[in-house]
């Protein structure tokens, strides 16, 4: 104060020495009339001179304006922004004072003065707004390296003149001539601005702008899109958040560029910015490891929890700091109600009171803005990085996990943990300060009741803990369902990803609405927890929308019953403390709700992260080089289930030396695929010592392909070397297919290669090991899935060629490639029961000759055809001993297969199988909303719903209101009505609104309940129904994404969300009704902020559309890596690939959060604007209130109007936020919506074509000219095939790989429709009866065996229409039966996922045993023995003839030896029937096809190679 004492005197020395004449003007000068006229004829003249100065640019621009448009695409200004925002601000400001002044002296008269000062206001105005457009449409264009001369100069002159304005303000106030506060709030404003213009004027400049410069990526699937715009990690293009300025940070301008380009195209991935590094999975996911890791003992919830918290807890303490700043703030209004209202009352403590209470609201609302949304972002912030974290953590345990621990977790509830729980623990941070932040925010309010209302506080106090009581039952029954319904949930996609995985079988065998009726089986009990959670959490809805009712209630009867005097400033103030307490009340229920839920999440995960690894200790590594042995096993005992006392292998001795070859061969279910596992250390070790020495390559059983290009599955991370990429597609004769696809290698191969026929996914799995150039090779029976030729061909060229110097292990049931092993390993029960060469081992033991007698049983059927040509030919070749004549077959073979490759039809441009994921594009169209609001009872329900809420807003305005006018403004004043009145009436309107709040939280529920059901069901039914094509060009990410993710938004958020939306309109309509009754005037203002608010939410809306939509899209490719990587983790770990795969991920992760990032910083890019501009209408309605003469507006109605406007930032804030997380949310509906209408097969029976009872009686299959194609944009596989299968007798069918074999019988079973031609069996075409009908007459085994979860029973007779003796029966045909009974359960023995704690071979006799129950007249074999050895092979066509005899049977085979005792052949090439007769005359004839491929099949069989 000394400081301004002594500055006061020195201005009064200094003006009282002014009486010279050379100061005779000063008077003038002092005066404001002459200061206001001198600014107002400065801006006019700047007017006029900005005016000229753009004429004459247009006219010179108009000649060169593209090309400096041109120039200046990437450059921008340093503080341009904040530049513009200042001059436009300006403008506003002056606006302002000019609306504020015409109101305050309207009613007391205008003088010259006045007069000038509004000129000076609206001159001001109009010049700053051109100096804005100036700037914004003419400036951005010019390449001029600073500021035009023109704007400096008067920034200059503006800065000086603001000053000079400011001493004069000091001058008068020294002379006790009090000026208006607006004048003092002009020129303190006016020099703030011109001081920063001045300093932009000489150090602005321009710079590169890199926001929005960026490559176009372009990927073929959501997946490599995902990943490709990722590639750069971190790379140019990084979020301009990490490089933002603190003015930027604090306003979110950072997000304007992205929000600017998503106005004016389509956002997609590219456009996204990338992470920065805190943000990115690469930097967040090592502190979280490190912190967990840190902590050696095994994984916790707690320590879970303490790795998340200080892996971010700089964020975190922002966002605590941010929440007090917040509370604290919000109190403001509420503390300084009642002085208002004595304020508007006439009671003046001090001057200026009025403004200064003003300007503390305007303050207080200014710093809950800021810190409101800064504390939200950051929180999202930190929910992200958590996903990122967990999920990857997730990822890297899914990779190492043991078998053992895999059986107990399938792959869709390893999904979950990924896709719902820890995105629950990502959506967390939202409640995570409320545990302390709720006790503050009662402890505050406390303390204004207690400075209003005295003791009766306590009463408030006692109110709130009951209330708060209430909530704990009701937040441990929703703790209970959450947990039941997240159970229940995870059954469903269980049997949901099963499903997917199989929807091949289930279609061939017609069970496909059976399984159907099983998913809404186990919905139905999902859907029971769900209706039990929703009607809790209507519950809790109702207790604290009447919450702040009956603490009202509760608090205004207890100051009548202690005699404290109410008067209406204090009813206010409680009011609106109610209101705030309203809100840790109201949320408690969800923080209980949320903490429960994260717990469960939390717990699932760190229990899911303590499951065993796979043991790092089962091999031993030897350097390279060290030694001669590859492998070695000594006194080896091995156990998949470490409690079973039956061990797995047991006692295992060999040894295998570099280079030497090793063949492995037994009888189905010997354990041949566990000893290559146990190789591999995936078997857990027992006892004894595993040493291997070099890297290892695996050829998988049932082969395992990545979704991507061809290309990038034989690369398989290496890089590209094109002489060895060719020697391996040579090798692995992959050239000639690779012709036939569309896009060659670069051909996108669908979902577990769904695109590609058995072989060709088991050459392009061979091609992927050769090209590793491991040291030890490890295959799997992989020659089973390719025909005779190219088995040859692959033994030859692979193992024998490019492998000849390596170490090779090889799984065989092809007796044939036995005698070319340096060493062959004969297992049976899990030992190795013969061990040596061919020729050592065929006389020591029982067991290698009975496969070998085995093998020459089924050869002698060659002999038996007929002793003729074909005999000639074979004699012909031993005599010479030459096998080179197989050779020339070969060649003559291939020359004629290139003779015959004739273009393919296609029709119009080429496509890949598998497309991008559909995305809808611009606004989601009402008709969804619609479609969604009318699904239950026809949106019956709909406008009750309102009613209520509409009758709730009315009943709870008019407590207040009633409040408001009947107690006194002070003590003085007499009340309008007793006490007890007040009370009951009071009690009674609470009443209303509550029982209004509970009809309308139970119908909400109802609606929503009754449409996710409804939705669920439709969707479901019709992926059901699709057609084969859509499996097979939908990842079944995809539709896991749609059945999960989107269905949980229906299921929890979206029925919440549409109600807020209405209700929080109704209420924002209410707010405005109730400050219009006092001051219409505020409309002024309200009208223009609307329009503002309006039009930034048009703005923003389709950037945070696309940005919500592009979330969803990401989120598929990260659960279809995820499950794709599970399902082939001994690849991934057998390849030591398991570095590249985490990188993969990390990059689908970042992919996905790049998105949501941003997303996040749009919403409170738009609602820092929004609550900036309610503020303002806020500030002005209490301007407008304080410049009303007293007397004029009743105190306490003012008071009302300021309670509900204390609630219109955050309301109309809310409205808008509702309505675009409203607009994002919804687009999960629009998702489900798509696959409501999925083109759908044909009918599943048609009634006026049902066949008879009998049909097919003959079975006679004829076939006319018939052509098939898999989709409209892919070239013909059968190019109009006519052949006829004899009822009653053997039909097989031959071909190369890639022929048309599987295609046939797909059509034959509709699963594809022909394009043209006709199937006719026994007279009737299949096209014409219901695909059931079809379906269930016919009988297959397919030629990947499949198993169910579920039991043995199941498996055989999921349509449960057979009995136990009829099933043990057909076990027992297809000699399964004794290694059933073994079982404990019987025929309830468990069977895994998959099948997999069942052998190969013994999941195909499972095939075999679901053929023989169902008797059909006409069965077809697919490659049905290919999985097993020649043995059991054996054995299966014995009982096939025994009781198939009087069958139709269509046999594709591998094994020509299954089709030699055929009735008829049919050879197939490219589509077309080559040759088509009975094998033995087929075989008489030297030159056809069939009889050269006899040939060849015969000399393999019967020489070494």
């Amino acid at each position: 104060m000394d400081v301004f004492d002594e500055l006061k005197q020195r201005l009064s020395m200094f003006f009282s020495q002014s009486s010279t004449p050379m100061y005779a003007g000063s008077d003038l000068l002092l005066e404001p009339i002459f200061l206001t006229g001198f600014s107002a004829s400065s801006h006019l003249v700047l007017l006029l001179v900005l005016s000229i100065s753009w004429a004459c640019k247009r006219l010179k621009m108009s000649s060169s304006h593209d090309d400096s448009k041109q120039g200046l695409k990437n450059t921008r200004f340093f503080y341009y922004k904040p530049t513009l925002f200042c001059c436009f601000g300006l403008s506003l400001l002056n606006l302002l004072l000019c609306v504020l002044n015409y109101f305050y002296w309207y009613r007391s008269g205008w003088t010259d003065e006045k007069l000038v000062t509004q000129l000076d206001l609206v001159v001001r105005t109009l010049a700053w707004i051109a100096i804005s457009a100036y700037l914004h449409f003419q400036f951005s264009h010019l390449s001029e390296s600073k500021f035009p001369v023109l704007l400096r100069i008067w920034w200059g002159f503006f800065f000086f003149m603001s000053s000079c304005c400011l001493v004069v303000d000091l001058v008068l106030h020294v002379k006790h001539q009090f000026l208006p506060i607006q004048f003092w709030v002009s020129d303190a404003v006016s020099i703030l601005v011109g001081l920063f213009l001045c300093y932009v004027g000489l150090f602005g400049k321009k710079g590169e702008d890199t926001l929005l410069q960026e490559p176009l990526l372009i990927g073929s699937t959501n997946r490599s899109n995902c990943v490709e715009s990722n590639k750069s990690n971190g790379g140019e293009n990084v979020t301009p958040f990490s490089s933002a300025n603190l003015l930027s940070i604090l306003t979110f301008s950072w997000m304007g560029p992205l929000i600017a380009v998503g106005n004016k195209k389509t956002l997609d991935l590219e456009d996204v910015p990338q992470l920065s590094g805190d943000d990115s999975v690469y930097g967040a996911f090592p502190v979280f490891r490190n912190k967990l890791d840190s902590d050696r003992n095994e994984v916790s919830t707690l320590k879970l929890v303490k790795a998340l918290l200080f892996s971010a807890w700089r964020e975190i303490l922002w966002t605590a700091l941010f929440c007090l700043l917040y509370t604290c703030a919000s109190y403001v209004g509420p503390y300084l109600i009642d002085t208002f209202v004595q304020y508007l009352n006439g009671r003046r403590e001090f001057k200026n009171e009025g403004f200064i209470l003003v300007s503390t609201f305007f303050v207080a609302k200014l710093v809950e803005c800021l810190s409101q949304r800064h504390w939200f972002f950051r929180l999202q912030q930190v929910g992200i990085r958590a996903r990122a974290s967990l999920v990857t953590m997730i990822y890297d345990k899914g990779l190492i996990l043991s078998s053992q621990s895999r059986q107990g977790h399938t792959s869709g509830e390893i999904i979950n943990f990924m896709s719902v729980d820890a995105e629950r623990i990502g959506e967390f941070g939202w409640y995570m300060h409320d545990l302390w932040m709720v006790p503050m925010q009662v402890a505050l309010a406390l303390l204004i009741l207690y400075k209003n209302l005295g003791l009766a506080s306590i009463a408030a106090l006692a109110a709130t803990i009951i209330v708060m009581l209430a909530n704990v039952p009701l937040g441990i029954l929703q703790e209970k369902f959450q947990e039941k319904l997240m159970d229940s949930k995870d059954r469903r996609m269980k049997a949901t990803s099963e499903i997917l995985r199989n929807m091949r079988i289930l279609k061939l065998q017609g069970w496909e609405m059976k399984f159907l009726s099983k998913i809404i089986e186990l919905r139905k009990n999902e859907a029971g927890w769900l209706r039990k959670y929703f009607y809790t959490s209507a519950m809790t809805t109702f207790v604290f929308w009447g919450a702040p009712t009956f603490v009202s209630v509760v608090t205004f009867g207890s100051c009548m019953l202690m005699g404290i005097p109410l008067e209406s400033g204090k009813i206010l103030s409680a009011l609106a403390t109610f209101r705030i307490l309203q809100e840790p009340i109201y949320n408690l229920p969800d923080t209980i709700s949320m903490i429960a839920q994260a717990k469960v999440s939390l717990d699932r995960i760190a229990s899911f992260l303590r499951l065993d690894d796979l043991q790092s200790d089962v091999i031993e590594k030897l350097p390279m080089g060290t030694s001669e042995v590859a492998i070695e096993i000594i006194e080896g005992n091995f156990s998949w289930d470490l409690s079973s006392p039956n061990r797995t292998l047991k006692d295992l001795n060999f040894r295998v030396c570099h280079g030497m070859r090793v063949a492995v061969c037994g009888t189905v279910g010997s354990g041949k695929s566990s000893l290559l596992s146990c190789i591999l250390g995936e078997v857990p070790k027992v006892s004894g010592a595993l040493k291997l020495s070099g890297t290892k390559a695996y050829v998988a059983q049932s082969p395992w392909i990545q979704s991507g290009k061809i290309e990038e599955n034989i690369l398989f991370g290496k890089e590209m070397d094109r002489e060895r990429y060719e020697r391996v597609l040579e090798a692995c004769s992959l050239k000639k297919d690779l012709e036939i696809l569309s896009f060659g290698d670069q051909t996108v191969i669908g979902e577990r290669g769904i695109n590609l026929s058995g072989g060709q996914k088991q050459r392009i799995q061979i091609a992927r090991a050769l090209y590793q150039d491991a040291d030890i090779y490890l295959f799997d029976d992989p020659f089973s899935a390719v025909d005779a030729h190219t088995g040859t061909h692959l033994f030859k060229e692979c193992l024998l060629g490019l492998l000849g110097l390596k170490t090779v292990i090889y799984v065989t049931h092809q007796v044939e490639f036995l005698p070319s092993a340096d060493l062959i390993l004969v297992m049976k029960d899990g030992r190795i029961t013969q061990a040596g060469k061919y020729d050592d081992i065929l006389s020591t033991g029982i067991d290698f000759l009975e496969l070998v007698t085995a093998h020459k049983e089924a050869l002698s059927v060659l002999d038996s055809i007929e002793e003729g040509p074909a005999s000639e030919k074979l004699s012909h070749v031993k005599e010479n001993g030459d096998v080179g004549s197989a050779k020339e077959v070969v060649q003559q073979e291939e020359k004629r297969d290139a003779q015959n490759d004739k273009p393919n039809d296609v029709v119009g441009p080429k496509e890949q199988l598998i497309q991008e994921e559909e995305r809808e594009k611009g606004r989601v169209g009402f008709p969804i909303y619609w479609k969604y609001i009318t699904t239950a009872y026809r949106g019956l329900l709909v406008p009750f719903i309102l009613l209520a809420q509409i009758l709730f807003q009315i009943l709870q305005i008019g407590s207040n209101y009633w409040m408001a006018w009947a107690t006194p403004v002070s003590k003085d004043a007499r009340p309008a009505v007793e006490g007890s009145t007040l009370i009951f009436v009071y009690v009674a309107l609470a009443l209303g609104s509550s029982v209004c709040v509970f009809v309308r939280a139970m119908l909400l529920v109802t609606a929503g309940y009754k449409t996710a059901t409804l939705l669920f069901n439709k969707m479901h039914l019709c992926i059901f129904r699709a057609p084969m094509s859509f499996f097979d060009s939908t990842p079944s990410g995809r539709i896991l994404n749609r059945v999960s993710t989107d269905q949980s938004a229906v299921d929890m958020n979206i029925p919440f969300q549409v109600g807020t939306f209405a209700f929080s309109i109704i209420q924002l309509l209410g707010i405005i009704v109730v400050m219009s009754q006092v001051a219409w005037q505020v409309f002024i203002v309200f009208i223009p902020v609307i329009a503002t608010c309006v039009w930034y939410q048009q703005y923003y809306i389709p950037s945070a559309r696309e940005l919500s939509r592009l979330v969803g899209v990401c989120k598929a490719p990260v659960i279809q890596h995820f499950a794709e990587s599970i399902s082939g983790s001994t690849t991934i770990r057998s390849f030591d690939q398991e570095s590249r795969f985490r990188d993969m991920n990390m990059k689908l992760i970042d992919g996905y959060s790049r998105p949501k990032f941003h997303s996040a910083g749009a919403m409170e890019w738009l609602c820092f604007r929004l609550d900036m501009l309610s503020s303002i209408t806020f500030a002005f309605s209490l301007i407008f209130l304080i410049s009303m003469p007293v007397g004029v507006i009743d105190p306490g109605i003012a008071g009302l109007a300021i309670t509900y406007g204390l609630n219109l930032n955050m309301l109309q804030a809310w409205v808008i936020w509702n309505l675009c997380n409203l607009e994002n949310k919804i687009i999960s509906v629009e998702r489900i919506l798509q696959y409501t209408s999925l083109p759908i097969e044909p009918p599943l029976v048609m009634e006026e074509n049902k066949p008879r009872g009998e049909w097919p009686s003959h079975g006679e299959v004829d076939i006319h000219d018939l052509q098939v194609r898999y989709a409209p944009h892919m070239p013909l596989v059968l190019r109009g095939l006519t052949c006829t299968f004899p009822g009653g007798m053997k039909t097989g069918i031959v071909g190369r790989t890639g022929s048309g074999k599987s295609t046939l019988i797909q059509t034959l079973f509709r699963l594809v429709e022909p394009a043209a031609g006709q199937i006719l069996i026994d007279g009737i075409n299949i096209s014409t009866i219901g695909l059931h009908d079809l379906r269930s007459r016919l009988s297959i085994i397919p030629q990947d065996p499949t198993m169910f979860e579920g039991t043995i029973r199941s498996n055989l007779d999921p349509l449960e229409e057979y009995t136990d003796v009829q099933i043990w029966e057909a076990l027992d045909r297809c000699q399964l039966g004794e290694e059933v009974r073994k079982k404990e359960g019987r025929l309830d023995s468990a069977v895994t996922e998959n099948g997999e704690n069942w052998s190969m071979g013994q999941r195909q006799l499972v095939c075999l045993g679901r053929v023989l129950l169902k008797k059909s007249k006409v069965l077809v074999l697919d490659e049905a023995t290919a999985s097993v050895d020649t043995a059991t092979d054996n054995l299966i066509q014995q009982t096939l003839k025994q009781h198939f005899s009087d069958c139709t049977v269509v046999t594709i085979a591998h094994r020509i030896t299954s089709v030699l005792d055929s009735d008829m052949v049919v050879l197939l090439d490219h589509g077309l029937v080559m040759e088509y007769d009975s094998p033995k005359k087929l075989l008489e004839n030297k030159s056809t096809s069939f009889a050269k491929l006899v040939a060849e099949y015969t000399i393999r069989s019967t020489s070494s190679f």
